[in-house]
């Protein structure tokens, strides 16, 4: 056998030999007008489909089925009402459901959360880990197996797996955190029995919470997050990764655990902990919050690599779309404010404001963008989870539980429309070589 040394220095040698003979002339991209990252030079998306589920408008605008998600989340509060199971039906179905349409699909819903006998003891509390959406994935594979038709992909069927999945999606992100609290950090465990009368948002705060308690406003702002994180069109990763998976026929479970482990990715769904990393280290660093002089000073340092992580980014500023304003950052910023007043976190809220304000100004002159420098959702949304009191470890599951959605809109969309699986081209740089025989090398 050998020694931990001896592998560690042939891993060495072969990753090692891997970047030697991996590594590609990045010149060759621009020579073969290749889209890295199916991005033009310019960085506007490449057009690989067609969808009629949402649009993301560069001049900030963000519809979904054509409706502007500005009215939708403002029609939710004027009327007192929760909105993110609106939002699934808007999804899935392509129209406004009447008042009787949108009470039947509640109680569906409701009647849907339930997860099989004993799934919670025999998978969600084995083998928990310490980044949940990897338990995340590995439940949504499991379901399959309970699924008597897991094969089945008339939409039909799909349309019944996508509402199930939605359904008991939240029941499995905060039962694999209490696992996760429980097995990894020695916290007391506490499961709570979901209320199928409850609204998602009610149901996620009262699952968590070991009191059950939440406040209309909690869960008015948690509500609105749902829904603004619910779609972003076909070209994010996680969504179109979802249709590439689902263009080759596979089930519905595979590709919502291929989207979970595309949203995991810290370039994807982990940018609001990005965020509140930054944060801390603002807080940290920057003795009077309310000096804009001080504020700016830190931030013009972190641009120029001289301060937090040295990339010379200012996270949760900027957007690959959005060039005016993100819809979503401009619904949610007024949300934070009332909730940070009510949680006497204003001191917060006003730092954060007052980075957006010159962090904004900043990238303008430093980068020389002109297309317009906007702050993106992920901004404020660390700062409305930490007020919440949800946890680190479910930023994430809670983008895809909200998420989840979306995905399953493309879902029944690729599946609709679709009959050719996606294959885009790599054009090869490698040169023909001679086989030589082992004992000649």
């Amino acid at each position: 056998m050998f020694h931990n040394n001896e592998i560690n220095s042939m891993l060495n040698e072969y990753t090692s030999l891997c970047i030697e003979n991996t590594t590609t002339d990045l010149s060759l991209y621009e020579k073969y007008d290749v889209k890295r990252g199916l991005r033009d030079i310019n960085g506007v998306g490449v057009l690989t489909g067609l969808t009629g589920i949402s649009d993301v408008r560069h001049e900030g605008q963000l519809l979904y089925r054509g409706i502007d998600i500005k009215e939708m989340v403002s029609g939710f509060k004027q009327e007192n009402r929760f909105g993110f199971e609106e939002v699934i039906y808007l999804l899935l179905m392509g129209k406004q459901p009447t008042v009787q349409q949108l009470s039947d699909f509640k109680q569906l819903l409701g009647e849907y959360r339930v997860l099989p006998r004993n799934f919670v003891r025999d998978v969600v509390l084995k083998a928990p880990t310490a980044d949940i959406m990897n338990a995340l994935a590995r439940e949504i594979l499991t379901l399959y197996s309970y699924d008597k038709n897991q094969e089945d992909v008339s939409v039909n069927n799909v349309m019944r797996q996508c509402l199930q999945l939605i359904s008991v999606f939240p029941q499995l992100a905060v039962y694999s955190y209490h696992s996760y609290n429980y097995k990894k950090k020695g916290k007391s465990l506490v499961i709570h029995i979901t209320d199928p009368h409850r609204s998602i948002a009610e149901d996620i705060l009262a699952l968590l919470r070991n009191d059950q308690q939440y406040t209309p406003l909690e869960a008015q702002v948690l509500d609105t997050a749902l829904v603004l994180h619910a779609e972003h069109g076909g070209g994010n990763n996680s969504t179109f990764t979802n249709r590439v998976v689902t263009s080759t026929g596979t089930d519905t479970y595979s590709a919502m655990a291929a989207s979970l482990c595309s949203l995991k990715g810290p370039k994807h769904g982990g940018a609001s902990l990005k965020v509140m990393e930054m944060f801390d280290n603002i807080r940290h660093n920057v003795h009077n919050w309310s000096d804009e002089e001080e504020v700016r000073a830190y931030l013009s340092k972190m641009l120029d690599k001289q301060a937090f992580d040295n990339t010379g980014l200012i996270y949760g500023v900027g957007h690959a779309v959005y060039s005016k304003a993100d819809p979503r950052a401009e619904v949610f910023r007024s949300c934070v404010e009332s909730l940070a007043k009510e949680k006497g976190r204003m001191k917060d809220f006003k730092l954060y404001r007052n980075v957006e304000k010159h962090a904004i100004d900043l990238i303008s002159q430093k980068r020389r963008i002109y297309k317009g420098v906007v702050t993106n959702v992920d901004f404020y949304s660390g700062l409305a989870y930490s007020m919440l009191g949800l946890p680190k470890e479910l930023y994430i599951p809670i983008f895809a539980i909200s998420r989840m959605a979306g995905w399953s809109a493309h879902r029944m969309e690729e599946l609709i429309n679709a009959s050719k699986i996606i294959r885009p081209a790599y054009r090869t740089i490698c040169s023909e070589e001679k086989y030589v025989p082992l004992t000649e090398r």
